[in-house]
């Protein structure tokens, strides 16, 4: 009843999430893929896209129809996980086990985004599932099966080629498992399973291995590094203690009991979870570092729900409330973070810290935007967009299919510049982009600050020049957005570039308080440098102080910088106690007006 009643209250929950969180990036992308079907991408094998298809097909152009076919698969997870406990301890034990895959926080809300995992974990259940069944007694449905899930993971993620090593060790690991090789249908299933794997290879025999490259090469650094260390205290967290706890328990069950001929789950189990979890926590310190893999060990954890209810029965029962409450809470907190996000006034909450998701944020706003910018230019204006994410989330947005992107260091970082280059939607300047109008918008802080000035004047000389800007700030500038009308021939006149120095971000503050810092615009000149208070202006600085080290720094000559420096002085007094957001507006002898993103400025 337990299991029954979260897994309803989760779905509901997860239904309205899906309808109102926002895009994340890599989802953008895939909606992308299914404008274009195909058996394979420069990302990830046909399958996420061919989901993602069926979903608008059916529901049209919106968040919650792409996600459907996901979240009916994230859905049947926690089903899965109660079917192999109950083929092995009963079914008592698979509803508890099924109760902590939903409890489990990543299990809980797996399926309300629409990514590759999702397909990917319910492949991997299947298998385990055909396993739980075969170890005790063979059967060609149970092969069946196999085969189905072997196929379906092929199709979902390169990364699904860990699952089956660690099913290979778990069969190796107990003796109804060497057994089961000698069956003609096991090889049969594993057959049809390699086989699926054909439409991937083939696609990078046809495009230089850059897949399985990018997968398994560039995106790592295949050398020690010390941030692996933080893999058990980031599991722990994504876990919940407790359950992790629980799981690293029934892990060392299954390796003291795996040569239990009664029970071979636990042998297979064993050889299973060492590769599916500990596996991870080893390959944490040679992989990838810069993108998000705290997800990678999830089939593991799930897979070890359906084996910890006999390690459960064992605690006191205090233990085992402690453990239900403390995974509920983070539960509902993972679930309360998304509540957030799927609020624009959520997403500007969480702008002045770290737990702010820019994946998730200022894509409505740029959408709104860059269509309100399109009914006033002539038709048939070319679109273009600095990077893939944003050039995806504008076709979504827009449901157009014609967006251009220009070649830029994310495109490469997440693996999709050589498909973009496929379809013939990659431009290395925008000039390119034929001899008609062109919109051309920059998402200015996907770039770190110091590589943005060479952007610009790489993307100035690539257009014949830039007007001013038109400036979209959204979430107070933790997202800023510039659109260009081009051509727009003349001199080079770049967007501003500022620095606040004093005060700090989070700074406290009362009374008087200065303001210093640096701006500059290469190529132009300010007409006024103004501060803002919560988005309004309460002092016009003094601009034109020299900072030689600032222009240097830029690569321009020290003499340049003796115009960069600003100071104003704000008054506090009239200003009730609490955060307040500290920004600027840079006004340009162009007429541009440039918002600066702002920081976070405390008033005692």
């Amino acid at each position: 009843m337990n299991f029954l009643v979260l897994w309803s209250l989760l779905l509901a929950a997860k239904l309205a999430l899906a309808a109102t969180l926002p895009l994340f990036g890599d989802e953008a992308f895939y909606a992308l893929e299914s404008r274009r079907l195909a058996w394979a991408y420069s990302d990830l094998p046909g399958l996420t896209a061919w989901l993602a298809r069926l979903g608008t097909e059916l529901g049209g152009q919106h968040a919650l129809a792409l996600r459907l076919p996901f979240l009916l698969m994230g859905a049947a997870l926690p089903w899965l996980v109660v079917r192999i406990a109950a083929r092995w301890f009963g079914q008592a034990a698979g509803w508890q086990a099924g109760l902590l895959a939903l409890l489990l926080p990543l299990g809980g809300a797996m399926g309300q985004l629409a990514l590759p995992d999702v397909p990917m974990l319910l492949a991997a259940l299947l298998c385990l599932d055909a396993f739980a069944t075969m170890l005790r007694r063979y059967s060609h449905g149970a092969a069946l099966q196999l085969a189905f899930g072997l196929a379906l993971g092929a199709f979902a993620h390169y990364r699904f080629a860990l699952v089956v090593l660690a099913g290979a060790v778990g069969l190796l690991c107990t003796p109804a498992g060497r057994a089961l090789l000698r069956r003609p249908g096991l090889w049969l299933a594993l057959a049809v399973g390699a086989a699926a794997w054909w439409p991937t290879l083939a696609w990078n025999l046809a495009h230089a291995g850059a897949g399985l490259g990018f997968q398994f090469v560039d995106r790592h650094p295949w050398q020690p590094q010390a941030r692996g260390l933080w893999w058990p205290l980031v599991q722990a967290l994504l876990v919940t203690p407790l359950l992790m706890l629980l799981l690293l328990q029934a892990l060392g069950a299954a390796w003291l009991r795996r040569r239990d001929r009664k029970v071979p789950a636990w042998g297979f189990m064993a050889g299973l979870g060492f590769v599916a979890v500990p596996g991870f926590f080893l390959l944490g310190f040679f992989a990838d570092a810069e993108r998000v893999t705290f997800h990678w060990p999830l089939a593991g954890w799930l897979a070890l729900c359906a084996l910890a209810p006999p390690v459960l029965a064992r605690w006191r029962p205090w233990a085992r409330r402690a453990l239900n409450a403390s995974a509920f809470v983070g539960l509902l907190a993972l679930f309360g973070y998304l509540a957030l996000l799927a609020q624009p006034e959520g997403r500007t909450l969480l702008a002045g810290g770290p737990a702010y998701a820019d994946n998730f944020s200022g894509w409505h706003e740029v959408a709104d935007a860059v269509r309100d910018d399109l009914a006033a230019l002539p038709a048939g204006t070319t679109l273009v967009a600095d990077n893939f994410m944003l050039g995806a989330q504008l076709v979504f947005g827009l449901d157009r299919g014609d967006v251009r992107v220009l070649d830029h260091p994310l495109n490469a970082k997440h693996g999709r510049a050589v498909q973009l280059a496929d379809w013939g939607l990659l431009l290395d300047a925008p000039r390119e982009a034929g001899g008609g109008p062109v919109l051309l918008v920059v998402e200015d802080t996907a770039r770190p600050l110091k590589q943005r000035l060479q952007a610009y004047r790489e993307l100035c000389a690539g257009s014949g020049g830039l007007p001013p800007p038109r400036v979209l700030s959204v979430d107070h500038g933790r997202k800023r957005f510039l659109r260009f009308v081009l051509p727009a021939p003349g001199e080079c006149v770049l967007p501003a570039m500022a620095w606040v120095d004093t005060p700090l971000p989070g700074t406290g503050a009362s009374g008087q308080v200065d303001v210093a810092g640096w701006a500059f615009k290469q190529g132009g000149a300010f007409a006024r440098v103004e501060v803002t208070l919560d988005g309004e202006v309460v002092a016009v600085a003094e601009h034109g102080h020299a900072m030689p080290h600032v222009a240097q720094y830029w690569g321009l000559p020290a003499e340049a910088g003796n115009g960069f420096g600003f100071r104003a002085r704000v008054d506090l007094s009239s200003r009730a106690p609490g955060r307040r957001w500290l920004g600027l507006v840079l006004h340009g002898a162009d007429g541009s007006v440039e918002r600066w993103p702002e920081q976070v400025l405390v008033v005692e």
